[in-house]
């Protein structure tokens, strides 16, 4: 399990190297807006089936995955005008929204029992150079299931130490600020599902307006 130390003087570097990774079928532990993540390609099943191994995860619990825009958005899930006005206020951000997928051409893992995917738009400068591959990436949590999502890269890499499946690499950028998780909201009800770093306060006054 190698880790690279992030700053701005090998970020550029890094950030390429971790690309060629990422095509490779690479699972990366990467900050993110919110918690510290496990990134991938999302459409290939050998990565995400490494994902799962890593966090120890039943197939059964979807991951969501990240987008580089609306337009890469709209490839995956149907949006209609109203949608798209919502999504226009929280992204990039701290919300995952779930809909059902106009593509089933995603690995084990990513669509649920009923052909739902989630999908955000990040808000953080590492994650969305990342997103230039064009393909989406996994959004999951950097953790073992069961265990809490954490800011902290010391919890982070202890979670993953000594285990037998690991992150090919770590990008650390030390502590990020504290956050929760994203909210996710289900975009075809706009039905929040879970409340998390993006107050349900503010998603009601933004359904309220569009």
């Amino acid at each position: 399990m190698k880790k690279l130390k992030i700053s701005q003087k090998n970020l550029g570097k890094t950030l390429r190297e971790v690309i060629k990774l990422i095509k490779k079928g690479g699972v990366i532990v990467c900050p993110t807006d919110t918690v510290y993540g496990l990134i991938t390609d999302a459409k290939n099943e050998k990565a995400v089936r490494k994902v799962f191994k890593i966090k120890k995860r039943n197939f059964k619990k979807s991951i969501p995955i990240f987008v580089k825009d609306l337009k890469m958005a709209k490839k995956f899930v149907f949006v209609n005008k109203n949608q798209e006005e919502f999504l226009k206020e929280v992204w990039p951000g701290k919300v995952t929204v779930v809909s059902k997928a106009k593509s089933k051409k995603f690995p084990k893992g990513i669509l649920s029992k009923d052909k739902k995917i989630g999908l955000r738009i990040p808000n953080y400068k590492i994650t969305n150079q990342l997103l230039i591959t064009n393909s989406p990436l996994t959004g999951t949590s950097a953790n073992i299931s069961g265990k809490p999502a954490s800011t902290k890269i010391k919890e982070v890499l202890k979670q993953f130490k000594n285990q037998k499946h690991q992150p090919d690499l770590i990008l650390d950028v030390g502590n990020l600020k504290p956050s929760l998780s994203s909210t996710v909201v289900d975009l075809e009800r706009f039905k929040i599902l879970r409340e998390g770093e993006f107050p349900k306060r503010k998603i009601l006054r933004i359904l309220r307006t569009i």
